[in-house]
């Protein structure tokens, strides 16, 4: 039988792109290759994300794939790689400036003799010579990407671009070398060198401004690579302390963290004290105490401390670089309305070159003695005012733009679907446990039967083996005491654990536990149980196979945010239920407490999932929040599902939010970001379409039946280069907005 093939996902940054057709372009070569599973290129941040397999197609191959359409992908890897794209896009961007301050020199007083001093002697041969460096070398690109997109049959802006100055300025040479072949005809050969100089220095221009508003909508990324040092304090065996590279710090090296310092990877305290401002993780302004035995994390600032701790996790490991990760992927990822505008791109240039060939046809047919003329600057002009950029650029700059907030908030979302669908919620459900309390639970009250505690060793035994909370609370309780050997454990889920000490059975759970297994429970203990019920507290029972030995209340405290972020999310006229494993008593009183009118007690993980489905059957957008492996289930089925962040990495895992501090109140923060970035995008798609959709006909002549308006190709150029800018701007006031 073959061997089970492993896909890996990688962002590859993708160099020459121009515009959304570009993009289309890369997308559909990758997923045409043997052994792509899936590719989403994203034109705002140009990167490509490739699910592929590699012993089948390697990522040279990937990037021989992109350059054989006139692309090219960046497939190093390592800390270099980072370094390598930056300085390309520094390089491109200062060459873009100096095109665009020469093109700008150089088009200046061609505007201006065009306007203002066409008698003048030589006018036609000095525009000629100043506006041949600007279309032929300073536009130089515009050619030769439209010459290899027409090579592999595919059009994209350039080609535009290209086809509308070069008609103008090869129909101006033509007027200057031959007049007479229009004189001859009763007409006079105008020449349109302003209008190609024009064009070319106002899309550059615009190419600029776009180029350096893109780059804003990466800055969160940027802020979270820039929190490792690079450099890291190594104590060795005897004290000595040594600086070293970040990159060569492994698992288990001390670290000395010195006040001020940022600490480089994740681990935990050995010895010292400090306070740890967290804020670029969790966004939680306050500093964290961190004392020996608590957990550091890479990229978060000590503060007048100091301290040594013990490296647990390097590299791409850490939670910093998870959460970069995270974010990259997030960012790159598509929204499902970014599917119906890739459709649009992918016939976008090829319909605008029909609409100016007819357009030019119309003049020349019905636009008397002037039409050929007036023709070719109408195609011109439709080639310059329309704008796949803009289409392009809507959907993915405003999700880098929310992704990145959301993330220097403290709020990790996965990919754009959720981001976009979070809007839509109007049903949120809540597990109890670690999600509205803190998830630190305490014994407050223990009865044994009889007042006999003798047998508490074999409940501390049996405790000890168990990764549940509330077992963790019983042994913190007992503090430390001598184990028995268990010959036999079973952690029942949902409902508690049993096991066999000294050839004896016995059991530790809740009370249904105790009424499957027909034990006994005397009225001591359960008068005992329902008074601690009913101040919400959890009650557990311990057992051997006949009768109840103890009754057990443990107290996990509400958080103090839980309250007003309940309330916020009803305010934004979402139905909150809340879901647990715990008894009837003690959800009720959690439920009041909280300020929540739907909850249900005892269930098993398989009956929290069941609920999401009857919520969905309702016709209910719903989102899950948990922080356990009992709730991954749940927020799988989950139309939105959101990870508490100190909860379980498989919690975690499957969730396509995380709140990493595990404060309730990022949720509502988390729907008021989903709300904004889609209003964001559905203003940048309805401007992109609009401006199309009136510029393309004024362009083409529509108005000039009914008021003699014929639209200049220059204006045409300034138009389609600040309908990008436009768009990318708009995605920028994003950061502005407050998240309440």
């Amino acid at each position: 039988m073959a061997p089970d093939r492993k896909s890996i996902k990688q962002i590859f940054p993708v160099l020459h792109m121009t515009c959304t057709s570009c993009a289309v372009s890369v997308e559909s070569i990758l997923k045409a290759q043997a052994g792509v599973t899936n590719a989403a290129v994203n034109f705002a941040s140009a990167s490509v994300s490739v699910e592929y397999l590699p012993d089948i197609i390697p990522a040279d191959g990937l990037q021989k794939a992109v350059r054989s359409i006139g692309y090219d992908l960046l497939i190093e890897t390592g800390s270099g790689s980072a370094e390598t794209l930056e300085e390309i896009n520094q390089k491109n961007y200062e060459r873009l400036r100096r095109r665009t301050i020469g093109a700008s020199l150089l088009t200046l007083p061609i505007v201006v003799i065009g306007m203002f001093f066409m008698d003048m002697p030589y006018a036609n041969v000095v525009m000629w010579v100043l506006s041949t460096p600007v279309v032929l070398w300073f536009g130089r690109d515009f050619f030769i990407n439209a010459w290899k997109q027409t090579r592999h049959r595919t059009a994209n802006m350039d080609t535009l671009v290209a086809l509308s100055t070069g008609v103008a300025y090869l129909f101006s040479v033509f007027n200057i070398l031959f007049p007479h072949y229009w004189h001859e005809r009763g007409l006079h050969g105008h020449v349109y060198f302003e209008a190609a100089a024009g064009v070319v220095t106002f899309i550059l221009l615009g190419k600029l401004l776009e180029e350096k508003a893109k780059g804003k909508t990466s800055s969160a990324i940027k802020k979270l690579i820039g929190l490792q040092p690079n450099m890291v304090t190594i104590v060795h065996e005897g004290g000595h302390q040594m600086d070293m590279p970040i990159e060569q710090v492994k698992v288990d090296d001390i670290i000395l963290v010195k006040p001020g310092g940022r600490i480089a990877v994740d681990g935990m305290v050995i010895s010292g004290s400090s306070y740890v401002d967290e804020s670029m993780l969790s966004g939680e302004p306050l500093p964290v105490l961190k004392k020996e035995g608590e957990k550091v994390f890479a990229g978060t600032i000590n503060q007048k401390g100091s301290f040594q701790f013990r490296a647990i996790k390097v590299g791409a490991d850490t939670m910093l670089a998870q959460i970069i990760r995270m974010v990259q992927d997030a960012q790159g990822s598509k929204a499902p309305v970014q599917k119906l505008v890739d459709k649009i791109a992918a016939i976008f240039v090829p319909v605008v070159i029909v609409i100016a060939l007819l357009a030019f046809g119309a003049w020349v047919l019905f636009g008397g003695t002037n039409g050929f003329t007036q023709g070719l600057m109408a195609l011109v002009t439709v080639l310059v005012i329309a704008c796949p950029c803009a289409l392009g650029l809507a959907t993915p700059t405003a999700i880098m733009v929310g992704i990145g907030k959301g993330a220097e908030k403290g709020i990790l979302i996965k990919d754009a679907e959720s981001l976009e669908l979070a809007k839509k919620v109007d049903a949120i459900i809540l597990d109890k446990t670690g999600t509205i309390t803190e998830g630190k639970p305490a014994v407050t009250d223990i009865a044994w039967l009889h007042n006999d505690d003798s047998p508490k060793a074999f409940l501390f035994s049996i405790e000890k083996q168990s990764e549940h909370p509330l077992a963790e609370a019983v042994v913190n309780h007992f503090g430390i005491m001598d184990t028995l050997p268990v010959d036999y454990f079973e952690s029942v889920t949902g409902k508690g654990a049993n096991g066999y000490i000294q050839n004896q059975p016995w059991m530790v759970g809740n009370r249904r536990m105790m009424q499957e297994n027909n034990i006994q429970l005397a009225d001591q203990l359960l008068e005992k149980a329902n008074t601690w019920a009913g101040e919400s507290k959890t009650v557990i029972w311990f057992s051997n196979m006949k009768e109840a030995l103890a009754v057990i209340a443990i107290a996990d405290k509400i958080k103090d945010t839980s309250v007003e972020a309940i309330s916020e999310m009803k305010r934004l006229g979402i139905e909150v239920y809340m879901l647990t494993g715990d008894n009837e008593a003690t959800a009720k009183a959690v439920a009041e407490k909280a300020g929540i009118a739907h909850y249900k007690a005892e269930l098993l993980p398989d009956h929290k999932a069941a609920f999401v489905k009857q919520l969905q059957s309702e016709g209910r957008i719903v989102a899950m929040v948990g922080d356990g492996i009992n709730d991954s289930t749940a927020l799988a089925q989950a139309d939105v599902s959101i990870a508490m962040g100190k909860g379980s990495d498989i919690a975690i895992d499957v969730a396509k939010m995380t709140i990493i501090s595990s404060d309730l109140k990022k949720i509502p923060m988390a729907i008021h970001l989903s709300r904004q970035t889609v209003t964001a995008i559905r203003q940048n798609l309805f401007w992109a379409f609009i401006y199309n959709l009136i510029g393309i006909p004024v362009a083409a002549g529509i108005l000039y039946p009914f008021t003699g308006f014929l639209l200049n190709p220059m204006i045409a150029g300034a138009a389609m280069a600040l309908s990008s800018v436009s768009v990318v701007s708009n995605s920028l006031r994003l950061k502005l907005k407050a998240l309440d």
